[in-house]
């Protein structure tokens, strides 16, 4: 895929879980909300005070975001970049992750996801996005066998 320029963009992280991600994006410069269910909060939180400098922990907030729920508290499109590593496994969260990406994803918003297709229902996932979204795959590492997958909404610009 090339590089991403992060400086100056707003991202958000889905089910972050230790927050790699989003603590990355904020040392290359995002202004990065890092969410994950209530449960997740507090060990998360954790992580991104332990693992970014304090001069740049200003640019990461930890935010509670249960798919398909309390979406109010997040402004339509508001962000440039929607990111989600190792987040698409259970089936059951399926249509409430893609109600959150389409409420999460403006005209200009890009989303980035990494994920193992280890079954079919990941396949179907792939399947539910591209009726919303139009989605490439923009990576592949063979080693770990992670795609990577670009996705905008449909009739969206291509750039990033």
């Amino acid at each position: 895929m090339g590089a991403v320029e992060l400086r100056g963009r707003s991202a958000v992280e889905l089910g972050a879980g230790t927050g790699l991600v989003g603590i990355v994006a904020a040392l290359l410069g995002a202004q990065v909300t890092i969410t994950d269910r209530k449960v997740a909060l507090e060990f998360l939180k954790s992580n991104v005070e332990a693992n970014l400098p304090l001069h740049i922990q200003p640019r990461a907030v930890v935010k509670e975001l249960t798919w398909g729920q309390n979406l109010g508290s997040f402004s339509p499109g508001e962000f440039d970049l929607i990111l989600g590593a190792d987040i698409i496994y259970l089936e059951e969260t399926f249509t409430d992750l893609l109600q959150t990406l389409a409420h999460l994803c403006g005209s200009h918003s890009v989303i980035l996801l990494a994920c193992r297709i280890r079954y079919e229902r990941d396949n179907n996932f792939l399947a539910m996005l591209e009726r919303q979204f139009s989605v490439s795959k923009v990576h592949y590492d063979p080693e770990k066998d992670v795609h990577v997958y670009k996705a905008q909404k449909r009739n969206q610009r291509e750039g990033l």
